[in-house]
């Protein structure tokens, strides 16, 4: 596992063709090629482009489940497609690294980008996406994965610092 250097930069806010679901933690590996064949469907039924990689974005997690949301970047908003409907990834500050390795390996990418917030007066401003450069189907050894992980920040209330 490796991270890559954690670097701070402004992004404009992003259309998203997505699904949504709580699940388990076993069943996302499943759940989310399936979410991303949807998701290209709907996004080119709906006559949008796909502009970027996959993602998922992590509401609410727990140590059993998963609150999450994946698909890919469209040029335009699209129509409800059943279980594929429109969102944003949003705009503003964020901080990001890329975490070369396995999924399972990530948690020290996050507690780095948490912990570099914390370092700089600011906190958490909204739920932390990864951008999956890799197709792990495509690339079977788990050490050539490439994962961006994001986290939108803002300053902290002056006076106030984060723990």
């Amino acid at each position: 596992m490796h991270t890559t250097e954690i670097t701070s930069r402004t992004v404009e806010a992003q259309f998203t063709a997505v699904m949504r679901t709580t699940i388990p933690v076993a069943g996302i590996g499943q759940w989310i090629g399936a979410a991303y064949d949807a998701t290209s469907r709907a996004a080119i039924d709906s006559g949008a482009t796909i502009v970027g990689p996959p993602f998922a974005r992590y509401h609410r997690r727990s140590d059993n489940e998963f609150d999450i949301e994946a698909g890919f970047p469209v040029d335009r908003p699209i129509t409800d497609k059943g279980d594929v409907g429109p969102s944003v990834l949003p705009g503003g500050q964020v901080v990001a690294a890329i975490h070369i390795g396995s999924y399972d390996e990530m948690e020290p990418t996050y507690d780095a980008l948490y912990g570099w917030v914390r370092g700089h007066d600011a906190e958490p401003a909204g739920d932390p996406w990864e951008v999956y450069f890799t197709d792990p189907f495509a690339e079977q050894d788990p050490a050539m994965w490439r994962t961006e992980v994001v986290l939108p920040y803002q300053p902290a209330v002056k006076g106030e610092r984060v723990q």
